[in-house]
């Protein structure tokens, strides 16, 4: 098997299933009772907080655990308007994760939304977000990575516009898919959000970084967990499972990057030597290491993402939380990558796991496939 789809999820580290399954099977206590064991376990999680705070160069109190990137960028968004008075100008791009952009269409009724364009390549247009930006802004969010083409914004840049030109605007960034893949320093943000299953922790859990003194009202109530700000009982295994794979990634990041690097530039020069084949995004060197998106011209992305699966070569035609729609691809629409172009796309996406072995044997069955499907290709 050969599996080239870590942007949708990435296989569990042993050592994030084993401390999962310990805070499942011993260590199980509930945090918030009073006695001996459930007091340690309230200090594991505390002491997760605290590493994954410094890993944003932030600190415990401003960091949120929750179940993941979709809840996270909601309760940003909605948690931090909650606590606004009046309304007023809302800004993203064409090109955010559907947990950001569809939040952002449903409030259009009661904000005025307004959509920043990106370039050829996906980056955030600095000249269309200032020609959006006015005093009257609250909110702006912006992805740090693209989950489709690997584009990396320039979160310093954009947070200094955005705090020239709107003073009182707050700045959200999901960076669901940039934590740990490219270098990154809350302080140049309000709000930022991970989630643990993209850096080979479990499924369920992620964080939401709120940046001290921000007004906000948090998400779901009940319980008081988190600071009254995210109730719910605390999820004591995936924080345990997300920080044990926090811990390797950190002391391994330097190797992780170049092998996931090295991949990518590996199968991008053997799928180049083909004809007809195309980079939807940044050139490789230049985009977050982890994410690739080529064009097969002639052929259907969809079509070969199947024979692809036939030799359990495992691809995707974009974010898995698109993959049960039809339609036209929203993000390369947004960057002019429209008709057979946009048909034929594919997202390679890779991690710590991968080998550049894997990407000469990726390529090579990807040449034989496009031989054969490109003799039904319609005229």
């Amino acid at each position: 098997m050969i599996y080239l789809d870590n942007s949708a999820t990435t296989r569990t580290l042993p050592a994030a299933a084993e401390a999962a399954q310990k805070y499942m099977c011993e260590s199980f206590f509930n945090p918030a009772a009073a006695y001996s064991p459930a007091v340690e376990s309230e200090r594991a999680v505390n002491g997760a907080r605290a590493r994954l705070a410094e890993a944003m160069h932030g600190s415990a109190e401003e960091i949120v655990f929750t179940s993941g990137g979709t809840e996270s960028n909601n309760m940003a968004i909605h948690g931090a308007l909650g606590a606004m008075r009046g309304r007023g100008q809302l800004i993203t791009s064409a090109v955010e994760h559907p947990s950001v952009y569809e939040v952002m269409r449903g409030l259009a009724s009661e904000y005025n939304v307004r959509e920043a364009g990106v370039d050829k390549e996906g980056r955030l247009d600095l000249t269309s977000l200032a020609e959006q930006l006015t005093p009257d802004t609250r909110f702006v969010s912006i992805m740090q990575v693209n989950n489709e083409t690997g584009a990396i914004n320039d979160i310093p840049a954009i947070y200094k516009l955005v705090k020239q030109e709107a003073p009182g605007a707050l700045v959200h960034v999901d960076g669901v898919q940039g934590f740990l893949k490219v270098p990154f320093d809350a302080r140049s943000c309000d709000f930022y959000t991970i989630s643990g299953h993209k850096f080979h922790g479990p499924k369920g859990v992620g964080a939401l970084y709120v940046k001290k003194g921000t007004r906000f009202l948090g998400g779901q109530i009940g319980g008081g967990q988190e600071r009254n700000l995210r109730s719910g009982t605390t999820n004591t295994p995936g924080i345990m499972g997300m920080d044990a794979a926090l811990q390797y990634y950190l002391a391994n990041q330097g190797t992780i990057w170049q092998n996931m690097r090295a991949c990518k530039m590996r199968l991008a020069e053997n799928l180049l030597t083909l004809p007809d084949v195309l980079i939807n995004g940044p050139a490789p060197e230049n985009g977050a290491p982890h994410i690739l998106n080529m064009s097969f011209l002639g052929v259907r992305g969809e079509v070969l993402l199947h024979a692809l699966e036939e030799k359990k070569i495992y691809v995707s035609t974009g974010s898995a939380c698109s993959a049960h729609k039809k339609g036209k691809n929203r993000i390369l629409n947004a960057m002019g990558v429209t008709g057979d172009r946009q048909e034929g796309a594919i997202r390679f996406s890779f991690s710590l796991f991968n080998t550049p072995a894997e990407m000469d044997e990726a390529a090579a069955a990807i040449a034989g496939l496009l031989g054969l499907l490109r003799r039904f290709r319609r005229r």
